[in-house]
């Protein structure tokens, strides 16, 4: 259930981009991946490491370590970040959703505005969000999400490989340098699953074996992307768009696709929420209360989760420039930065030999050029979003 849950929200987060950001920085771009593959696997098994650096205790969460290691602002910054990602994502997740079923029903008797199936799709989640109690509880949505991504990328790949007999030749680039930083954020971002892993291995009978799960779970990402990138790019080439499915014709295909990634943003929504909920749940000793008192305390603050995604998934401008900016910063940051930080920090450096500290310098490195990169470039669309009206 672990690795469904690993799979299942890593792999919503890059699988139908990455064409395009292969297209956008060149044959390379897969080079990159595979860095951001095996520093992913790294940093996810020296975050659980850290949690058990303390003598006689486990850290319980991302704001713990970081407070332990940085002290209290460290802490808040970290659950900052944190909330950032585990509330935004969720509530990107519904616009599409929302988007996807008001596109799907149009001119049926189901027509509805995208407002309203943005709020049907938020109840949608609230379901299994508000009954479950833990990660563990929730595995079985994991399981229904990851196998559509993988059902949308056989059928991308299969749809798109028929179609390339009637189209021209594609154009391909080996490395397109001045678009390559924006496809090295995009890549990097595609493993960004550590908001979550504390609370995935807390819910593990076997927590030793964290490691496998952890290398399992992003190598069947990484495959689910390679099977998406590489034919899509190389089929549509300098055509390429994102998500790759708006590439496919208005047929039966597309149409199953859009249905399929609307399922599985709808089962990995309640992944991050539900792990939010455990760190506040936690934070404010809910789950240290009796019976009644904590299942009503953790539905009540488990509403007030979901009222908040359904607000900004509703109301708030720019929503996703905004997303894509702090998602830039708290992805990177979470990612590939923190976890060797802190790793380092209560294990210490003397006693690591020099390949493993060579590597940890690339690992952080990578984080800090994807988060410049890709801040920049959300800068930039808040700027032209802004001004647009204007002009």
């Amino acid at each position: 259930m672990s690795y469904w849950n690993v799979v299942c929200v890593v792999a919503g987060s890059g699988t139908l981009g990455l064409p395009y950001a292969l297209k956008q920085g060149g044959w390379f771009g897969l080079f990159i991946l595979f860095l951001s593959w095996a520093m992913s696997i790294y940093t996810g098994v020296l975050l659980i490491r850290s949690l058990y650096a303390v003598p006689n205790r486990r850290i319980g969460s991302f704001k713990e370590l970081s407070t332990v290691c940085f002290g209290a602002i460290g802490g808040w910054v970290t659950f900052f970040l944190q909330c950032w990602i585990m509330i935004g994502v969720p509530s990107l997740y519904m616009v599409l959703a929302g988007q996807n079923m008001h596109s799907l029903c149009l001119g049926t008797s189901a027509e509805l505005t995208p407002r309203i199936w943005i709020i049907i799709c938020t109840i949608f989640i609230g379901l299994p969000f508000i009954l479950v109690k833990t990660m563990k509880e929730a595995a079985w949505t994991s399981a229904v999400g990851s196998v559509t991504t993988a059902a949308v990328v056989f059928i991308v790949l299969v749809a798109a490989c028929v179609e390339r007999q009637s189209l021209p030749p594609a154009v391909h680039d080996g490395v397109i340098w001045p678009q390559f930083p924006s496809a090295l954020a995009t890549i990097s971002f595609s493993f960004g699953g550590n908001v979550i892993y504390p609370n995935v291995e807390s819910s593990m009978r076997h927590r030793k074996d964290w490691p496998k799960i952890i290398a399992a779970g992003l190598s069947t990402c990484a495959c689910l992307y390679l099977l998406c990138a590489i034919p899509g790019y190389y089929i549509y080439g300098r055509d390429t768009v994102t998500p790759i499915y708006s590439n496919l014709p208005r047929a039966a295909p597309y149409i199953v696709a859009v249905v399929l990634i609307t399922i599985h943003v709808l089962m990995a929504a309640p992944l991050l929420t539900t792990s939010l909920s455990q760190d506040l749940e936690e934070m404010l000793r809910i789950n240290r209360m009796d019976g009644a008192k904590e299942t009503m305390a953790r539905i009540v603050l488990r509403i007030v989760i979901l009222g908040i995604v359904l607000i900004l998934a509703i109301f708030l401008p720019y929503f996703g420039i905004l997303m894509d900016l702090i998602g830039s910063f708290s992805n990177c940051v979470l990612i590939f930065v923190l976890p060797i930080l802190a790793y380092v920090k209560l294990t210490g450096l003397r006693n690591k030999p020099v390949y493993e500290l060579a590597w940890m310098g690339l690992t952080v490195l990578l984080g800090i050029v994807g988060l410049i990169f890709g801040t920049k470039n959300a800068i930039q669309e808040l700027i032209e979003a802004v001004q647009a009206p204007l002009s």
